[in-house]
């Protein structure tokens, strides 16, 4: 593993804590101590775990990139993508469904899908990297 990977690796472990405290909060948010409408608990839920499984994913990706042949700016799109989708992703959940009351998502959904083209972009570049190899 290459010394920006190896990097990457090591603060993508560091946001397990963050993502560890979101865990602590869906239990408060559970169990109704936090007040929200069942859509903000169900975007909660959809933010909390998207950040937990595309980290994994991110981390995984990483042991893969340097395998491939890519270089500069793809090489970079196989190694950051995914991860940059982990956090427009998770956040767009979160950030759509802020506000008192909300029943559907607010102007912030496009962060949303802007994690979701993020995660395509990473998938495909890191997988045709690898065929390609």
């Amino acid at each position: 593993m290459n010394d920006h990977s190896r990097i990457t690796a090591g603060v993508l472990l560091l946001t397990i804590v963050t993502i560890q405290f979101g865990g602590y909060f869906m239990t408060k948010i559970v169990r109704g101590q936090v007040p929200m409408t069942d859509f903000q608990k169900s975007f909660a839920r959809a933010g909390h775990a998207h950040a937990g499984v595309l980290v994994i994913l991110s981390l995984v990706g990483l042991l893969y990139v340097d395998h491939t042949s890519l270089t500069g700016f793809w090489l970079w799109v196989a190694r950051l993508a995914i991860p940059l989708a982990a956090i427009l992703m998770s956040g767009g959940f979160f950030a759509s469904s802020a506000g008192k009351d909300r029943t559907q998502p607010n102007q912030f959904l496009w962060v949303l899908w802007a994690g979701a083209a993020s995660l395509a972009l990473g998938v495909l570049t890191l997988g045709i990297g690898l065929i390609a190899a």
